[in-house]
């Protein structure tokens, strides 16, 4: 991915990043718990109007740690452009490691889970991925501008 611009200001804004992140993370009680009542009251409606039961809580947490987790692929791709996208996978199972751990030891309320893991990775592999296809039609762009 070179070319991707700065790569320095990619990582500050990667570093900047994982303070949200962080704080979502090591909230002590889950992020959703204000909204669980509103969220199984959509969840109810929608499956009587014809959504299928699949489309359920478990469905959309899953959903939500995967978009999490996409622009912390998408800004590691940027910071570090000569990464593979295995290498960033490994970055976002690492600090999805990190933040179940955390979980498990320190918070109560939280509940620490594997499906977490391959749901985080699998969201910084496809923001790496898509950052890659960005820059890459940027860059055919720019060729097409410059008629090369």
């Amino acid at each position: 991915m070179r070319g991707s611009g700065n790569p320095r200001f990619w990582r500050v804004v990667l570093m900047t990043m994982l303070v949200p992140l962080a704080l979502v993370a090591f909230w002590p009680s889950p992020v959703d718990e204000p909204v669980q009542g509103e969220l199984a009251s959509v969840l109810r409606f929608l499956h009587v109007h014809g959504i299928p039961a699949w489309f359920n809580y478990q469905f959309v947490e899953a959903s939500a740690n995967v978009a999490l987790f996409i622009p912390l692929g998408a800004v590691t791709a940027l910071a570090y452009p000569k990464k593979y996208w295995w290498h960033i996978a490994i970055f976002g199972l690492m600090v999805s490691v990190c933040i179940e751990l955390g979980q498990l030891l320190f918070l109560h309320n939280r509940f620490a889970s594997l499906l977490d893991l391959v749901t985080n990775a699998g969201g910084a592999v496809i923001g790496a991925v898509l950052a890659a296809a960005a820059l890459e039609r940027l860059r055919a762009r720019r060729w097409t501008a410059a008629g090369l």
